[in-house]
């Protein structure tokens, strides 16, 4: 992540059913039981076969290690009725250069059937792709492991090729399916709310307004907002603002949403109209005029929980955005 800005903390995940939190020294029984199977234990490129009792205490305190660390994320998979009942184990093992991340995870035997894969693999990689600085994850399935190849694509993964990885349990190089998740491969974004009936049309399209600003602070820095976990394009950074309702002016909708996302008070004689932003989505066509403010009321904190960074300007472009806010990074780079 750029240096401006701070990694989010890790807090447990839950998903309808299920938890994913940090291992344990004392999942390390459970842990050991349900791997040191063969037929668990032969999917898994890195888990040897038998399965020494005493790896897995030295793994669990790799794993706490690492996820202090920023380089990997391993959690135990537990149900969220009872938090001591290990089902199986989820992780992410991060490649900064790249900005990629390699999933795996196993599930015990006794719990497969379940749909459990499934649905923790769906919440951790939104999670990731959300909160971690990554444009995409990979991973790997053995030729002859179809259910994990059914699991990936029902997440969102796409079939990249073929290949060999080795494998420790089998004792050499096993033909798998490479598969790959951008952002973009998750659900598309959902439609905008009807405009009113008088908005005009963009190639068949709703042409969708809206404002968004450059808060610059006495240091010349810009705040930016990275889209939180549920949103379309979450993990990607932004300039603060949002929709124009009906019967709004665009500094009416900023006043409302830097109050309700920063907690900020801002007149309408603070907003000093800078450029604007004009891209074709799927959905619709965004106009999006970005104004300049330098003075506003209280202080910025994140109120829906998203991760803020004030970043100079000649570092803005370091940030991953959204197709509509790239273009406004040069002008505002250029002025400031």
């Amino acid at each position: 992540m750029p240096a401006d800005s701070e990694a989010p903390a890790f807090a447990p995940l839950t998903t309808e059913r299920f938890t994913l939190r940090p291992l344990r020294p004392e999942d390390a029984p459970a842990l050991h039981r349900l791997v040191n199977d063969w037929e668990v234990a032969k999917n898994l490129a890195r888990v040897p076969f038998p399965y020494p009792r005493a790896l897995a205490d030295e793994w669990i305190a790799s794993t706490v290690e690492r996820i202090a660390a920023g380089e990997a994320y391993h959690l135990a998979i537990v149900r969220r009725e009872d938090e001591r009942v290990l089902i199986g184990c989820i992780g992410l093992r991060l490649s900064p250069k790249e900005r990629s991340g390699e999933l795996g995870y196993w599930i015990g035997r006794r719990f497969w059937g379940q749909g459990i894969a499934a649905e923790v693999a769906g919440r951790f990689v939104r999670w990731a792709l959300a909160n971690l600085d990554m444009d995409r994850i990979v991973a790997n399935a053995l030729t002859d492991n179809a259910r994990s190849a059914a699991v990936l694509r029902r997440v969102g993964f796409r079939e990249e090729g073929r290949g060999e990885e080795p494998s420790l349990s089998r004792g050499g190089p096993m033909p798998v399916i490479r598969f790959m998740l951008r952002r973009e491969d998750l659900p598309a974004e959902p439609k905008p709310e009807a405009p009113p009936a008088t908005a005009p049309q963009a190639e068949g399209r709703p042409v969708l307004l809206v404002a968004a600003c450059a808060l610059v602070d006495s240091d010349n820095r810009v705040l930016l907002a990275r889209r939180p976990e549920g949103k379309p394009l979450a993990g990607l950074w932004e300039f603060p603002g949002g929709k124009v309702h009906p019967g709004e002016t665009p500094e009416e909708a900023l006043i409302r949403e830097l109050k309700e996302e920063l907690g900020i008070d801002v007149s309408a004689s603070c907003l000093a109209p800078f450029t604007f932003a004009s891209h074709a989505y799927e959905a619709f066509h965004l106009l999006m005029p970005l104004y300049l403010c330098r003075r506003w009321g209280g202080t910025v904190m994140p109120m829906e929980g998203q991760a803020v960074a004030w970043v100079r300007p000649q570092k803005l472009a370091e940030y991953p955005m959204p197709p509509a806010d790239k273009p406004l990074v040069a002008m505002l780079r250029d002025f400031l």
